[in-house]
């Protein structure tokens, strides 16, 4: 990642049954992501619930990703379509700590 401290966008979400351009929706805003000054990276998962973390290094990145227009319509698409509920939680990391098994 980076010096700490910095910044986790952590995203839960639950979603309809609705799949129509989700997929690459959701891709589309990850490279899109990658290209915004700040980022730092991201880890998703999906299960029951979609948990995504986007890591940037200030609040202002955050901001500024938050109010990219095409990230606000696939926000959009997602309260329409996509998702029943979310949750976006922001985060300053402190410190982390890693474990890797040596194989």
């Amino acid at each position: 990642m980076q010096t700490k401290p910095y910044y986790a966008v952590i995203f839960t979400s639950a979603r309809t049954a609705v799949d129509q351009g989700y997929d690459e929706m959701a891709q589309k805003m990850e490279e899109l992501a990658k290209n915004q000054p700040g980022y730092l990276g991201l880890e998703s998962a999906r299960e029951e619930v979609g948990i995504t973390v986007s890591y940037w290094d200030s609040l202002e990145a955050i901001a500024n990703w938050k109010s990219n227009s095409e990230h606000l319509l696939a926000q959009s698409k997602g309260i329409k379509d996509w998702y029943k509920n979310y949750h976006v939680r922001v985060c300053r990391v402190e410190r982390e700590y890693i474990w890797k098994r040596n194989v």
